[in-house]
């Protein structure tokens, strides 16, 4: 909905461009920009992140909160990024980290998949894409501490929303003790070390 590019703005007084691929979010991100009086300073557009609409050389700085793991070419998506920014700017990568070998079954299935847990990488091998792209990693940080405080959140909420369980249709109770049980199971890899968060800053040379 916008709120990491309308933060940026607030907190820095950059202008800022988001990218997204649904025409929806785009459509929601602008109307939360124009509320909050940005709308000078932000702007929204539809786009893939495999083909940024942005010419090259273009931005001072690229944020990529949580996405790279579902972006079906990820390699391309790096070099993209990379495209865009002027030299010495840099990206700031976050993303859900995993060791695909040791993922239980429950999370590399579709479900999982769109959670941002089924495509998620070492944070090595995060790093590794940036680089492949011609970045230079300056930073590269476990935060999974930050993953555990979001699952907790999440089952909360299941949680509470299981109470009212009686009053939902069949096909919503059976999923939400899908959601719960796929939350669960993301806590305990968590746990192991096998499900983690984190953060990669790199720079354009």
């Amino acid at each position: 909905p916008g709120t990491s590019a309308l933060q940026l703005a607030r907190e820095t007084g950059c202008d800022v461009v988001g990218v997204d691929l649904s025409p929806e979010s785009v459509a929601t991100a602008a109307c939360a920009a124009e509320r909050a009086g940005l709308a000078g300073r932000v702007r929204f557009v539809c786009g893939d992140a495999e083909a940024l609409p942005l010419p090259d050389a273009s931005a001072d700085g690229v944020l990529c909160e949580c996405a790279l793991c579902t972006f079906p070419d990820r390699a391309l998506a790096a070099r993209e990024m990379a495209r865009v920014l002027r030299p010495d700017g840099r990206i700031a990568l976050s993303d859900v980290t995993a060791e695909p070998d040791r993922l239980p079954p429950e999370l590399a299935t579709p479900a999982a998949w769109i959670a941002c847990l089924g495509g998620a990488r070492p944070l090595f091998g995060i790093a590794e894409e940036l680089a492949g792209a011609g970045l230079v990693v300056e930073r590269a940080e476990s935060v999974d501490e930050a993953l555990a405080e979001l699952l907790e959140r999440v089952a909360v909420r299941l949680r509470a929303a299981r109470l009212l369980r009686d009053g939902l249709p069949e096909g919503l109770r059976s999923g939400l003790e899908r959601a719960l049980a796929l939350a669960a199971t993301a806590q305990e890899a968590v746990a192991d070390g096998v499900l983690g968060y984190g953060v990669v800053v790199a720079r354009r040379p």
